[in-house]
């Protein structure tokens, strides 16, 4: 097989993304598949180089009124780019069912950091996964709607 063969049957993260993007969108906000009955949302920030909108498919777990996702990247050793760009412009927009608004995101530390990482890794186990299979340490983002 020659390497652009192989080349092809490696599997495209943004392909991957855009297929889940386009189903959530078609069917209300939800998904089969792998992430079949887990809470999603689409997440839209502003490139931090590009300045062009990025939308990320994310499973998300709720604080009271807030929203946390994990920047996991499945565990890899760098965050998602998506991350770097609300570092860059917390102000994001979120998707969530056929509902659509903006928000602020933000990265809690410390005690808080941990509690809402617990309470993550809890309903979703996959994420301690992650962890152990990193050195960095994931980061926790919270999402409050800004309307």
């Amino acid at each position: 097989m020659s390497e652009s063969e192989q080349q092809d049957l490696t599997p495209d993260p943004s392909n991957f993304n855009q297929q889940i993007i386009d189903e959530f969108r078609a069917n209300g906000g939800k998904v089969g598949g792998m992430f079949e009955g887990a809470p999603m949302l689409l997440l839209t920030t502003t490139g931090a180089k590009s300045g062009q909108p990025r939308v990320s498919p994310l499973v998300y777990s709720t604080d009271g009124d807030r929203m946390v996702i994990m920047a996991s990247k499945g565990g890899a050793p760098t965050n998602p780019d998506w991350f770097h760009n609300l570092r860059a412009n917390p102000e994001v927009t979120l998707e969530v069912g056929t509902e659509t608004f903006p928000a602020r995101a933000s990265v809690p530390d410390g005690e808080e950091r941990q509690r809402l990482w617990d309470q993550m890794a809890a309903q979703m186990p996959g994420f301690g996964d992650y962890q152990r299979n990193t050195t960095r340490e994931i980061p926790v983002v919270v999402l409050e709607r800004a309307d």
